[in-house]
């Protein structure tokens, strides 16, 4: 047990080392490239990312600084492995830079010849796996296919000697055959190493699935709209709104090492790079988007730029009692217990016994949500703590009712009245 102490208060917690063949215990904490700079990433602006995670966020958990799409170049060397481009010219001194943050390093390949971006992919025609650079859109979609000779043994051979922790892997539509190989391949290697699937996996694959990775995307890319965005609908994207409708589908596939992924985290500065601009989602909005994704214990990647973060969104993402919500060591998803319409409640059993309850509002106009504590499945007087504001808001008898404004949610926990939990900190 570690505790710590000051003249305010005392937090205890409980240090816990497990052994075995599970690693992402709880869902990954970390920041990704593609939100906000897409092909625009380099070493420079990821090294810039990662000092300002180190210095700002790394104490709250978040420890995973991953670049996406647009980091490949050629295949060089004895494996043929795939090299760093001219963006990122010595991978292995800026995976030991990020390290010696303290701070974990990701980055992102495809079974495909050529990526989403058009860079080079793990597969090939040949067998000396060359790749030329596609010069216009038309073959770069001509490359979004499987070669005929694979390289996963010699890129996961090359990523763990450069030290690499995470592996974003994507393609359309996800193949069980391409995802175990790469699986295996990675479990081959002397590290271990964070494997999530991207994106849209079919939900027919969806046990086989969980067997395989760390994280599986469950749709498509998330924008940054509450329900309607006709540009980015044009382009695939789903809304908040589109992800709620299909995420508790994937509940029980959900467990300590093996998380679903809604997508990526759309608050702050976003627009895919280089230009962004103030995620369009209201404050309310984004509220309700990260008590979602920790209830739901997805994975949570930042898709802004850290270095110069706004306040309130550092604040949304440095509330410990929050974030511990996600990272309960049960592991467990939230289920809907209550449902009226526009008004919603979801529950989360944490690993002290106590409930993580989100009382949401999807309605276009303040609500009162309530929620009866018998569709909880507890019994007695219960104290409730506001989890956002850090506030515990005293006893209550048989129900739970707060006034929701919205689109927005109120998160508490629920204990029993007298029961002696400490407050995680």
């Amino acid at each position: 047990m570690l505790q710590v102490s000051n003249r305010l208060s005392v937090a205890r917690r409980e240090f816990r080392i497990v052994v075995g063949d599970e690693i992402a215990l709880t869902p990954p904490m970390g920041w990704n490239s593609w939100n906000c700079w897409a092909r625009a990433i380099d070493a420079e602006k990821l090294l810039k990312t990662a000092r300002a995670m180190a210095e700002r966020l790394k104490g709250h958990g978040w420890t995973f600084v991953n670049v996406d799409d647009s980091w490949q170049g050629n295949r060089d060397g004895p494996d043929r492995a795939i090299q760093g481009n001219e963006k990122f010219p010595d991978m292995q001194k800026l995976i030991e830079e990020v390290h010696a943050l303290g701070l974990k390093f990701g980055l992102y390949s495809t079974p495909w010849v050529t990526s989403y971006a058009g860079f080079c992919g793990g597969s090939a025609d040949t067998a000396d796996g060359v790749w030329k650079r596609p010069k216009n859109r038309e073959e770069t979609l001509a490359g979004r296919r499987h070669g005929t000779v694979y390289f996963d043994e010699s890129d996961a051979k090359q990523w763990a000697e450069w030290g690499v922790d995470y592996l974003k892997y994507d393609w359309f539509p996800n193949d069980l055959p391409s995802a175990q190989r790469m699986a295996d391949a990675l479990r081959r290697q002397r590290r271990d190493i964070v494997y999530s699937i991207s994106n849209a996996s079919p939900f027919e694959l969806a046990s086989e699935l969980a067997g395989v990775a760390n994280a599986w995307r469950t749709g498509t890319d998330m924008g940054d709209f509450w329900a309607s965005d006709p540009v980015l609908q044009a382009k695939g994207c789903s809304s908040v709104l589109d992800v709620w409708r299909k995420e508790e589908r994937w509940n029980k596939y959900s467990r300590p090492g093996h998380w679903p992924d809604p997508d990526m985290l759309v608050v702050g500065r976003v627009g895919w790079g280089p230009v962004l601009h103030p995620s369009r989602l209201t404050p309310d909005e984004q509220y309700t988007h990260i008590s979602l994704w920790c209830l739901w214990s997805a994975p949570l990647l930042i898709g802004c730029p850290i270095d110069d973060i706004d306040d309130f969104t550092f604040n949304l993402l440095s509330n410990d009692e929050v974030l511990a919500v996600n990272q309960d060591p049960l592991g467990q998803r939230a289920t809907i217990v209550s449902d009226d319409g526009n008004l919603r409640v979801l529950a989360k059993k944490l690993e002290d016994g106590t409930l993580a309850v989100g009382l949401f509002n999807l309605s276009e106009s303040a609500q009162r949500v309530k929620v009866q504590f018998s569709r909880l499945g507890i019994a007695g007087s219960q104290k409730a703590r506001d989890l956002w504001r850090q506030k515990d808001l005293g006893d209550f008898r048989d129900e739970f009712a707060a006034d929701v404004p919205p689109h927005g949610v109120v998160l508490v926990k629920l204990s029993l009245a007298g029961a002696n939990i400490t407050t995680e900190q």
